[in-house]
């Protein structure tokens, strides 16, 4: 004779809700073929949008930066904030991305087509590859820009190594995660007053 226990009614559907809920999340990432295959514009200059953020949040790994750039590519508005300890899931990720974006800009929904451009920078942990993170981030940027009548631009990573604009395969050693930020005049010789918040502040936009 054998004993064993069989699975509860209550157990099996919790295992079935988990397993559900896990197929979800993954389900809100983008692969790097997926968003290679976007149409996803180039930045003309990325060493500058990157160096230029960088300057003006000093992100540490985990800080993600949201900026919007103009159809000149200068930065409009930007906003930091660093990423809660959870599982990582675009929906998550779109909903922070979407209500910082709508601390410091205008949404652009009455537009026929839109004119401004969203950026990411994510500064973490690791190497240059691709990871899950990454791809949860990318499809939180995606929707975040649709629901806020923006342009899906650049999603880029900064790591140990430097920056990384994941799908183009650009990419530099300066600056990176360890990297001291500089002073603004450096990048920008006349920077002009834009809408910004920042994880330093609390999460409050602070207007510069």
């Amino acid at each position: 004779m054998t004993f064993g226990f069989a699975p509860s009614a209550a157990s099996a559907g919790a295992s079935s809700l988990m397993s559900a809920a896990s197929a979800n999340r993954l389900a809100r990432m983008l692969e790097p073929a997926e968003w290679a295959s976007a149409g996803i514009p180039l930045l003309r200059n990325p060493r500058e949008v990157v160096s230029g953020l960088h300057i003006r949040h000093r992100p540490t790994p985990s800080t993600a930066v949201i900026a919007v750039l103009d159809h000149e590519e200068r930065l409009a508005a930007s906003a930091s904030f660093v990423r809660r300890p959870v599982a990582a899931d675009g929906w998550e990720f779109r909903n922070a991305l979407l209500a910082h974006l709508r601390r410091v800009i205008p949404h652009d929904l009455r537009r026929r087509t839109p004119v401004r451009t969203a950026v990411l920078l994510y500064c973490r942990d690791g190497d240059e590859r691709w990871t899950e993170e990454d791809g949860a981030w990318m499809w939180g940027l995606r929707d975040a820009c649709t629901l806020h009548g923006l342009r899906c631009g650049a999603y880029i990573t900064l790591t140990r190594a430097g920056w990384q604009v994941l799908g183009e395969g650009r990419g530099g050693r300066h600056p990176s995660s360890t990297t001291r930020p500089g002073s603004l005049a450096d990048t920008d010789p006349d920077p002009r007053p834009l809408r910004s918040g920042s994880a330093e502040a609390a999460r409050r936009v602070a207007a510069r």
